[in-house]
């Protein structure tokens, strides 16, 4: 069963990773298929600081994520691409994959919810069909814990308004800025971006190239 949803997630990636044309584009996918994770990651996030509103960079750079095993961060990136799509079958795929980040951290719900999106946009796809079943039958056997009683909820919320309250009556005092890539590994952080600083030095000798030229190089490509 694992191994099922393993390949539903790599098959509808490849699908969408293979349509686009923007440079950082190109050199994420061919990165991502010679498994240069790191440098497809790079690639990936400048591409998508440049073209924010292209869903595409958004979804390749969550399958890139999800594949060095982030499932949490991939997700984010997945539901980005869920807003951005333009296309049925664009949100159907990014829906898809958002499902299985859910399964692999045991949100059941959320999966769930996750595959149903992906079979509204959808509906004929045998893969969410089946992971949708999946989803639905592990939440049977792992149902989320029941909610709290209601005089629960009451004295949780008075704790918080005195919690507040203290808050409130304190001296004011600084607060610490979340430090920048918090919660991602030092390391992969270095190494990301090592890969970014030599995708943006491979564009500033390309321009350098060019201006000895002295003329401009046309660069596009028929569809």
């Amino acid at each position: 069963m694992k191994n099922l949803i393993l390949i539903g997630f790599l098959f509808l990636s490849l699908g969408m990773i293979a349509q686009e044309k923007d440079d950082f584009l190109v050199d994420g996918n061919a990165n991502f298929a010679e498994k240069n994770y790191v440098d497809a990651e790079a690639n990936y996030r400048i591409s998508q600081s440049k073209m924010p509103k292209n869903a595409k960079a958004a979804y390749n750079l969550g399958t890139s994520i999800y594949t060095i095993d982030q499932p949490s961060e991939a997700g984010q990136s997945f539901i980005k691409a869920a807003q951005l799509a333009t296309s049925r079958a664009e949100k159907h795929k990014a829906y898809h994959n958002l499902g299985n980040v859910f399964m692999k951290e045991k949100n059941y719900a959320a999966a769930v919810s996750a595959y149903r999106d992906a079979l509204i946009n959808n509906p004929s796809d045998d893969e969410t069909r089946y992971n949708f079943a999946l989803a639905k039958k592990f939440l049977k056997e792992n149902p989320p814990p029941p909610e709290k009683k209601k005089e629960e909820k009451k004295e949780d919320k008075k704790d918080k308004e005195e919690e507040q309250d203290k808050k409130e009556n304190k001296d004011n005092q600084p607060k610490s800025e979340p430090k920048e890539g918090q919660g991602i590994p030092k390391q992969r952080i270095e190494n990301l971006l090592d890969a970014v600083n030599n995708e943006e030095k491979k564009i500033q000798d390309k321009v350098k190239g060019r201006q000895i030229k002295g003329k401009p190089v046309n660069t596009d490509k028929d569809w």
